[in-house]
This record gives C-alpha cells, sequence and structure tokens, in this order.
C-alpha cells in the first residue's frame, strides 16, 4: 500500500476539477454510480443536494466526459451576473415573467453555443438555416469572439434591440424571413420574445446526434452586495425559465436521436423557497436527490463507504478490493460500538463527526493528512490521530465556518456574531433540555437588546430560534421510546422527498453536534462565578 504521504485525497471544493490538470484526478477517483445515470435522464431538470454532497463533482464529471451519448458544460453564476440583473429591473421595471423571459434568452444562447461546439464539426448543423442564420448573427453581435459564460450572455439581452435587428436581418438573407420588422428600444419585452421565438424555431429545425445538458450552478451563494428578496426574484427566474424550457419546448422538438436540457444545481432550503408549484413531485419525478445517509450497522455498503473506499484504493498497484484500503488506512475499532461487525468499525467515527456528506470525509482525511507533520514512513492512521486535539479543532472550525457559509446566505455577518452569541449562554453545556434552551434564549436577547442591536429575524420567538439551530443541523433533539431508548432526530436524516423541511420538537432534549462542540466552546461545563 501507498505510504500516507503519497496519497491523493481530491479537493473538498470541486470546482478544481475544471482546471485541466486535475481532470485525470477526477476520473480516476470518481465512480460512475446510480446518480450519475438518474442526471442522464431526460425528465430531470434539478440536481439537488445539501452543501458538499457532490453537485459540482456529478455536474463536471459530466462536462469532462461524454457519457451515456450525454455531453455536458457547466456554467457559473457569479456576483457580476446578480449586479446586472438588478440594474435591468431598475431600467426596465422587470416582473418576475420577465427575469423568466432573460434566463430563457441567455440559456439558449449558451446551449447553441455548446452544441454548435460539440457537434457543428462532425454533423451538417450549419446546413440547417433557421439555426445557420442564428449563429450568424451571434457571431456578427460578438465579433466571433463570444465566450459562452453568462454575463457574456446577458449583453444580448440587454442589447435586445441590436440583438433583435441582426437575428431579423440573417434570417432575412437566408430567406427564413420575408417581412421586414422594426424594432424599439422602449419595447425590451417584444424583443425578448422575438429573440426567444428565434432560438425556438433554430432548436427545433435540427437534428442532434448526441444529448446536451447545461448545468447552472453557484447559487447556493448569495454575495453579500445582492439583497436576498433581489436575488430570490432572480433566482425564481431561472428555476421557472428551466422548468418551461425542460418541459413545454425541448420535449416537443421531433427527430435526431439527442436532445437538449437545462439541469440547475440547488439547495433543498433554495428548492423550498423559490416557489414551484409541486415541488413534492418535482423533487421525486424531476430531480436527482443526492443522498449519501446510512445506518452504522449498513455503512459497509454505503455509497458514502464506496466513495471513500475507492478514491485509496484506486491509488493503489494493482488497484485493491472493496474495503481493503480502508481496513489498511484505518485499522481500529470505534468505541462505543454495541454491534459485532466482521470488520474494522472505524468508519463510524467518520460518520459520528460528519453530516454523511462526502466533502466532510475528504476534509478528515486531509486533516488527519497535514496533521502527520511529514512522516515518510508513516502507513495508517490510529484512533489516537482521530482523537489528536489539534485535528478535532481543525475540523470542528470548518464545520464551523461551514455553517457560517450558510448563514450569511440569509443574514449579514453582524447576524453571525449574535448566532455565536448564545452558546456562551449554555455555560459550556452540549446537551440540554427545553428550559435550559429558553434561559440561555432569554440571556441573548438582553444581550441583544444591551448593543442595541436589531434582531435577526431567525430569533423572532425561541421556537424560530430553535428551528433554525436545527435547519443548520447544530442541533439533533432527541426523544425516548417506550423502552427508554434514545431517539435521534437530525434534520439532514429527516429530510426526505416528502419532507424536505423537517420540524423540530419543543420540550424535549437536544444535543449539539459532535463535530461542533469545539469550535463552539461547548462540551466542558464551566465554573460559575461568584456574586
Amino acid at each position: 500500500m501507498k505510504p500516507i504521504k503519497d496519497l491523493e485525497l481530491g479537493y473538498a471544493d470541486a470546482e478544481n476539477y475544471k482546471r485541466r490538470e486535475n481532470k485525470d484526478l477526477l476520473n480516476r477517483v470518481f465512480i460512475r454510480d446510480t446518480h450519475l445515470d438518474e442526471l442522464c435522464l431526460p425528465n430531470v431538470s434539478f440536481l439537488i443536494g445539501e452543501k458538499g454532497t457532490g453537485k459540482t463533482a456529478y455536474s463536471i464529471y459530466l462536462s469532462n466526459n461524454n457519457y451515456k451519448h450525454t455531453s455536458a458544460n457547466i456554467r457559473y453564476v457569479r456576483e457580476t451576473e446578480y449586479q446586472k440583473f438588478i440594474s435591468l429591473k431598475r431600467e426596465k421595471h422587470l416582473t418576475l415573467s420577465d427575469f423568466s423571459s432573460i434566463w430563457k434568452v441567455i440559456l439558449y444562447l449558451l446551449l447553441a453555443k455548446q452544441v454548435q461546439d460539440k457537434e457543428g464539426v462532425f454533423s451538417q448543423l450549419l446546413n440547417y438555416t433557421k439555426f445557420a442564420a442564428l449563429n450568424a448573427a451571434i457571431d456578427e453581435y460578438y465579433l466571433s469572439a463570444f465566450s459562452p459564460e453568462i454575463i457574456q450572455a446577458l449583453s444580448f439581452v440587454q442589447e435586445s434591440k441590436l440583438a433583435a435587428e441582426l437575428l431579423h436581418k440573417h434570417a432575412a438573407l437566408k430567406s427564413e424571413e420575408k417581412h421586414s420588422i422594426a424594432f424599439s428600444e422602449s419595447r425590451f419585452q417584444i424583443n425578448l420574445f422575438y429573440i426567444q421565438k428565434k432560438f425556438e424555431e433554430a432548436f427545433s429545425q435540427i437534428r442532434l446526434d448526441q444529448n446536451h445538458i447545461l448545468f447552472i450552478d453557484g447559487i447556493d451563494i448569495r454575495p453579500s452586495s445582492i439583497p436576498y428578496e433581489e436575488y430570490l426574484e432572480c433566482i425564481k427566474g431561472l428555476a421557472n425559465a428551466i422548468w418551461e424550457m425542460n418541459n413545454d419546448f425541448f420535449p416537443s422538438i421531433k427527430g435526431g436521436k439527442g436532445r437538449m436540457r437545462v439541469v440547475l444545481l440547488i439547495r433543498p432550503d433554495i428548492f423550498e423557497s423559490i416557489g414551484l408549484q409541486n415541488q413534492n413531485t418535482k423533487i421525486r419525478d424531476n430531480s436527482v436527490f443526492l443522498d449519501w445517509r446510512t445506518e452504522y450497522n449498513a455503512h459497509r455498503n454505503s455509497q458514502l463507504f464506496e466513495v471513500v473506499d475507492h478514491m485509496l484504493g484506486i491509488q493503489q498497484d494493482p488497484p485493491s478490493e472493496k474495503g481493503i484500503a480502508w481496513d489498511n488506512y484505518f485499522p481500529w475499532d470505534s468505541p462505543n460500538v454495541y454491534e459485532q461487525y466482521s470488520t474494522t468499525t472505524s468508519f463510524i467515527n467518520f460518520l459520528r463527526w460528519s453530516y454523511y456528506r462526502p466533502r466532510d470525509i475528504v476534509t478528515m482525511l486531509e486533516l488527519l493528512k497535514a496533521n502527520t507533520n511529514g512522516d515518510q514512513t508513516k502507513a495508517s492512521f490510529s484512533l489516537n490521530d482521530f482523537e489528536n486535539s489539534h485535528f478535532q479543532r481543525e475540523y470542528s472550525n470548518y464545520l464551523l465556518g461551514e455553517v457560517k457559509d450558510h448563514l450569511s446566505f440569509y443574514y449579514g455577518a453582524d447576524h453571525y456574531e449574535i448566532f455565536l452569541k448564545f452558546f456562551e449562554y449554555l455555560s459550556g453545556k452540549d446537551s440540554f433540555n427545553y428550559e435550559l434552551y429558553l434561559s440561555a434564549f432569554e440571556k441573548l436577547q438582553e444581550h441583544i437588546r444591551s448593543i442595541a442591536a436589531d434582531k435577526p429575524k431567525f430569533m423572532a420567538t425561541p421556537n424560530d430560534f430553535l428551528q433554525f439551530l436545527f435547519d443548520l443541523n447544530v442541533i439533533c433533539y432527541i426523544e425516548h421510546t417506550e423502552d427508554n431508548k434514545p431517539f435521534i432526530h437530525w434534520c439532514f436524516k429527516d429530510r426526505s422527498y416528502a419532507n424536505i423541511s423537517p420540524k423540530v420538537k419543543t420540550g424535549v432534549k437536544y444535543q449539539i453536534f459532535y463535530g461542533l462542540a469545539k469550535a463552539l466552546n461547548v462540551g466542558k461545563e464551566f465554573k460559575k462565578k461568584r456574586v
């Protein structure tokens, strides 16, 4: 087996795999599983998963490889795009339906470029007059230098009069348009509908040899400069555009082997907030939901174990069979495991400290490797390595950083500081009952009043904040069965297709997540000050 110093553990942020030098690493460690196969199905419009569950990794793998006659590209929504949308809204007095129309033009433009690049060299696409006229207009507008990014496509929308005139001009040159049309700057929506119509006419004419997916990523991050309500309006327009394109237009195209589709990468909480009709059926029938949950007694057969073990095993010469690499690098048993196993149970420790996300496991492996201090001969990790306070503190800080990122999506930095302040009033306890929670919450309210701060919306009532902590997976709640055995509820474990936003229960016992305890300075009770 390779020594630890030579192991390649990949990247916690899968966006790094878009770099040319990292594509081969992703291809070697990636497992082509059922999630990947489901993404290639024609009914899928959304790739849903918590942060760190692998949404970007799946989309980048498909972008790097032609899989099941499917060619893909991934594009990111960045801060500049939101700012452009906000400017357009103010200039043109746009509504939500206008946002949807804008997104359709942008996505059609990106798909047209993708189809031309992927199939144009090998097929007769440009022999289709409508598609040829469309591409000629795009080339003239961008001076044959169109870069297929959202920010570039947005300019096509902003200058809708010029774009519509060019489309009309080239359609006339190809004898696809008989009558002259006058376009006006003041008729922005009319221009958009004309542009959209020209794209749809061109797409309806061509016949594709393979399937094409355009992945849209990056909406899980809201730039601090963009107000939440304006961000949400932009994202609602995007989701509606994707749904209408995938279900109303693309299925109507007849002929050819290939189909086009746009897939949005989105977190469950954001999906719930965009207000699509029949969300439950859309999650079940039109989404791939990345779910890595498992039970301790079945962990060796879980997809999560398979992914991590494969990453280690594929690097051996020759590649090792299932479980051998993991048992070599982690040859110990997790403490307090009450069931009997024929193999080592060290992976259970990783489950206890993670939210069952690939990113969490990879981060632990990276930190464990870093903590070997360059030991050239170290061949495996011990339980002491895992229980090392420096490792646990670093990992706890990583998890708290994930919480901060999630919270900053909805709220500002000052709200994060108030959020952290709450845990000081638990006096170091990592488990507490409802009465202690209410006492700590009231002390927090006194603190907020003392500094003349605005109370965050998520702290409107004690139960609102309790639900907020549960949604963030900062706490679980514990019920007891009739035989007095604890039954533990975590939001990420209780979430399902039918219950995308599980609710916390009041009046029971609560426990702070193991992995967050050190970063929140809980787990050891502090002495009370003498009065």
